[in-house]
Parts: structure tokens; C-alpha cells; sequence
């Protein structure tokens, strides 16, 4: 789908009904194509149609490739950067202009720790890397920051079956996004690992894969933005989300807890939930939310706060600088255009509150991050809101803007 420059979004009225269809998860799509490959087969059924995944399909596909690019896909750049080490492929690793000033040292020092041979095509710590190939050793356990990404912990623990003597990770420091760590461990069990992951350590043992069909469950992040919707939406508002599981590996499902707070209540139906809007006496008017989890529900929470008036209180938002976009940055921006504010007040404490909440045709800026188009689409609820590089959500949620439209938005 083609979209312009810019486009303002406007509600047509009336209460939001209906079902709005997700894509699937793009962290389970991407772990178990690596996994596929790794296993060396094994069918895979609902696959995300998001840019990401859809990436890593495409390049795990080209195995001859000299330079591969990962474009601005962290998960496909991390990831691929564990695969294509432990698989002894000579081949340049790049990325976007905005990849290559995200750091991945830690990950690398690691892989070189296990027996990659990894240079830096450019500045130590930063993609372009330039990998030469695979001599392994027996490694003694390997200690590994916690508080970067989790996504270098995913990495090295896929990989972990093909490392002799298996693979030992002590995480130092503060872990965040836990949750995303869990799911590379039930996942890597699926397909036939012997993996353990405890507060502080990870096992994986020699037991090699086996390959194994999955079926991806639809996308708790992509949901959120259905959440905030229903929250801001005229009374009476409900929407069905199908493919959602109740038992979930995904991280994000806590967004079914936080949106209480700001007035949406779930119901698990036969096929997934249905969500409904909570009178306003029951939602609350200041609440303490931890992001550390769940990083990807902070830009949705922070706006759909200011336009409920609900004041929030948000740590664990330390990841959100290196994202896409400076996120924290990017909201700040954003949300003092709707009369909104994201301020540090101390011990790692950002407050969102809106002393003067006004949409009245706002301009939203996209900074390159498809999270920031999908946070803000929901106020085109309350006024017109006109959307800048709106062909972002490609990343993970590429129909967001149809699915909009037949939910009842114009886009003009």
C-alpha cells in the first residue's frame, strides 16, 4: 500500500464497533524463522506480514548473499548477527543510517567470546560488522548486560545448541523486557532445546533441534493501539480482536491489565478478546505502570493517559533511547502538541499528564518509528489529526491505516 507524505485522519462519529483484524506477532514470527532455519525444517503457519519479518524471510533465503542489510529491524540485525556467526558465514552485516547508531558491542563481544571472528566495518560497537567465520571452543560462562536489550540475550540463546559444550549466560545488571527472554526459551523448547532461563542465568544444552510446525499467535503490541482506541472512543464503544491467546507468550498481553486503568476492560471469546469501554468513574485518575517488560506499550499508554486525563507514572522506560527514535525525546515533542506533558521528575520517574488536552488538528511527527504513527492515530478520535510518513507502520502492522478506515476513519 502506497500512502502520501501526510494525511489527516478524522472519526466519522459515533460509538467504535466492531473487529479489526492483527497481524502476527513479529517477535514469534522472527525467533521462529531463525529456529526453522537452525532446526532445518518444520512448517510455519500466520506469519506477520510486517516489513520486519518479511526482511528476515527474504535474507534468510539468499544464504549466498555477500552484504546483507537489515535495514532498520533491530531483531533482524541482532539476530542475524548471532545466525550468521555460528553458521560460518563470510559476509558484511549493515543497516540504516539510524541502525548503524544503535550499539551491539555487547552481543559481539559475547559471539567473539563463543569463537565468531566479528570486525567493525566503521566505529567499534556499531554495525557495519564484517563477519569471517566460525572456530570454536569449549567457553566457560559468559556474563552479559541485561539492561541493553534483550534481543542480544534472545540471540546468543538461539544459538546456544550449536556452541560445544552448550552455552551458560549470567545477566549482570538489571534485566529488562524479561518476558521476550521467556519466549525465546518456550519457543526453543518447541523445537527440541534443552534451554533453562532463571532470574540471573541461562542454560542451553547440546541437544540439537529438531524441527517442529508452530502456528504464530496475533500481535499483543498491534492489539494495544485497538485498546487506546476503545479507551478515547465514544461511549458505548467495543472491538473483537481475534487470535489472541489467554495462555500468551508474548510480553505485551499485560496491556489487557494497564488499560484498566484508562477504561477498557478484556473478555477472552471463543477466537480471542473483545474489548469494551468501562464507564468513566471506574478509571482511575493517577496510576504507577513499570515498563521495564513491556517497552513496546509505553508510547501507546503515555497518549492514550493524556487524552483520558489519567496521570501516570512510568519507570522502566530506560530502552526507549536507542528504539527507532529517541522515544522519550519523540514524545515529549509530540505530546506538548495536544497540550500534553512527559516529564522527568526523578528516580528514573517519567509522569504524562494533560492540563490543557486539545487535539484541534494537530500535525504528528513520525520520526522514522512506526510505534509513534500508531500511538497517536487513536486521538484522531477526539478532532482531526493529520499524520506525517504515515507508510511507517509497514514495520509491523503494514494494513494499520485500512483497518482504520474500515473501522470508521477517513483518511484525507
Amino acid at each position: 500500500m502506497n500512502y502520501p507524505d501526510s494525511f489527516t485522519l478524522r472519526w466519522t462519529g459515533g460509538p467504535l464497533r466492531g473487529t479489526a483484524t492483527l497481524p502476527a506477532s513479529k517477535s514469534e514470527s522472527n525467533r521462529v524463522l531463525i529456529l526453522q532455519a537452525l532446526a532445518g525444517g518444520g512448517t510455519l503457519e500466520n506469519l506477520s506480514d510486517a516489513n520486519d519479518t518479511q526482511l528476515m524471510r527474504r535474507l534468510l533465503a539468499h544464504p549466498e548473499a555477500s552484504v546483507v542489510d537489515a535495514e532498520d529491524a533491530g531483531t533482524v540485525m541482532r539476530f542475524l548477527t548471532a545466525y550468521l556467526a555460528v553458521t560460518g558465514r563470510q559476509v558484511t552485516l549493515t543497516g540504516t543510517a539510524r541502525m548503524c547508531e544503535r550499539p551491539i558491542g555487547v552481543l559481539v563481544d559475547a559471539l567473539r567470546q563463543l569463537g565468531a571472528v566479528i570486525d567493525y566495518v566503521d566505529r567499534q560497537g556499531y554495525p557495519p560488522l564484517r563477519l569471517r567465520g566460525w572456530e570454536p571452543t569449549e567457553s566457560a560462562p559468559l556474563q552479559v548486560r541485561g539492561d541493553i536489550s534483550s534481543q542480544f540475550i534472545s540471540a546468543l540463546m538461539m544459538i546456544g545448541p550449536l556452541v560445544p559444550g552448550g552455552l551458560q549466560l549470567q545477566l549482570t545488571g538489571h534485566v529488562g523486557s524479561r518476558p521476550y527472554i521467556q519466549m525465546t526459551a518456550e519457543l526453543m523448547r518447541h523445537f527440541g532445546a534443552d534451554v533453562e532461563a532463571g532470574e540471573r542465568t541461562v542454560r542451553v544444552g547440546t541437544r540439537p533441534y529438531q524441527p517442529a510446525d508452530y502456528h504464530v499467535e496475533s500481535d499483543w503490541s498491534a492489539a494495544s493501539y485497538w485498546y487506546s482506541m476503545v479507551a478515547l472512543a465514544p461511549s458505548g464503544s467495543q472491538v473483537r480482536l481475534p487470535g489472541l491467546r489467554r495462555q500468551s507468550l508474548q510480553g505485551d498481553q499485560v496491556v489487557r491489565h494497564l488499560m484498566e486503568s484508562l477504561g477498557v476492560r478484556t473478555e477472552f471469546v471463543a477466537d480471542g478478546v473483545e474489548l469494551h469501554q468501562l464507564a468513566p468513574e471506574e478509571r482511575s485518575s493517577r496510576v504507577a505502570m513499570n515498563f521495564t517488560d513491556c517497552p513496546d506499550l509505553a508510547q501507546t499508554i503515555a497518549v492514550a493517559a493524556a487524552a483520558t486525563g489519567v496521570v501516570v507514572d512510568m519507570t522502566g522506560l530506560e530502552s526507549l533511547r536507542i528504539k527507532e527514535t529517541d522515544r522519550i525525546a519523540a514524545l515529549q515533542t509530540e505530546l506538548a502538541k495536544v497540550g500534553a506533558t512527559l516529564t522527568d521528575i526523578g528516580d528514573a520517574v517519567f509522569q504524562v499528564k494533560a492540563a490543557d488536552f486539545r487535539v484541534a488538528d494537530a500535525r504528528i511527527a513520525t520520526y522514522h518509528d512506526h510505534r509513534m504513527a500508531m500511538a497517536f492515530a487513536p486521538l484522531a478520535l477526539r478532532g482531526p489529526l493529520t499524520i506525517d510518513r504515515p507508510a511507517v507502520v509497514r514495520k509491523s502492522y503494514p494494513f494499520f491505516w485500512e483497518e482504520l478506515r474500515q473501522a470508521g476513519f477517513t483518511l484525507e
